[in-house]
């Protein structure tokens, strides 16, 4: 996870997409779900004291994501996901239309 967060943090704020939305799949929420039921969040995360549930701990997680963004430009549009839910395919057309729909308001000084 630690490792999964400095490859995100590198890419997030590399110079080349610094103005450039992000979609952040975090993937196999599934077995997040019951894995967390049985570990210790604090066991990856010593600063964690929140309650060990899955929305918790779903959304600790995600917030040390997006506290990686160090551009107040970007928007990250972050997705707990499971691969073999075919409704995650409306979720990326949903993410992507209101990225390319916000970067045109932006281009045209509307947002």
């Amino acid at each position: 996870m630690h490792e999964s967060l400095m490859l995100f943090d590198s890419i997030c704020n590399n110079k080349f997409f610094i103005d450039t939305s992000i979609i952040l799949f975090l993937n196999k929420k599934d077995l997040f779900a019951e894995k967390i039921k049985k570990s210790m969040l604090s066991i990856c995360f010593p600063e964690y004291t929140g309650p060990n549930t899955y929305d918790d701990a779903a959304a600790y997680i995600q917030a040390q994501f997006e506290s990686k963004n160090r551009s107040p430009n970007k928007e990250i549009y972050c997705h707990l996901t499971c691969a073999t839910d075919t409704g995650n395919i409306q979720v990326v057309f949903d993410a992507v239309t209101d990225i390319i729909i916000a970067n045109n308001l932006r281009g045209c000084g509307l947002y």
